[in-house]
């Protein structure tokens, strides 16, 4: 098995942040296309589609592992880290549920991403 420093990733900025709005999209186990539509327009298409694959290819400890060597790796400020968090907050709401599991993501990233 991996630890945690084992799965890096060479991830740029746009790939981060498509992979991590993907994950927050994910948090309730669906995928409605308000969804992909509003991280394509934040991110360019092939790109979302290079992070869809991986992240299908990924079990959940990979994921938060790959999102949090990433975080490491970028050493966001505060201002960029709010900007992330605010644009999960986006895809969480587009269809108009904030179901539990996905304020319980929206907590748990914040806190990844203040780390």
């Amino acid at each position: 098995m991996k630890t945690s420093t084992s799965i890096k990733t060479n991830w740029n900025g746009q790939e981060f942040k498509a992979y991590l709005l993907i994950y927050a999209m994910n948090a309730d186990l669906t995928q409605r296309e308000e969804e992909i539509e509003l991280i394509k327009n934040q991110v360019f298409e092939d790109i979302f589609l290079k992070m869809q694959e991986e992240f299908n290819n990924d079990n959940d400890y990979e994921a938060i592992t790959k999102i949090i060597s990433t975080i490491n790796d970028f050493n966001y400020s505060e201002e960029e880290i709010q900007s992330l968090t605010n644009q999960m907050k986006e895809v969480f709401k587009t269809d108009n549920d904030f179901s539990i599991m996905e304020r319980n993501l929206a907590l748990g990233l914040k806190r990844l991403l203040k780390q």
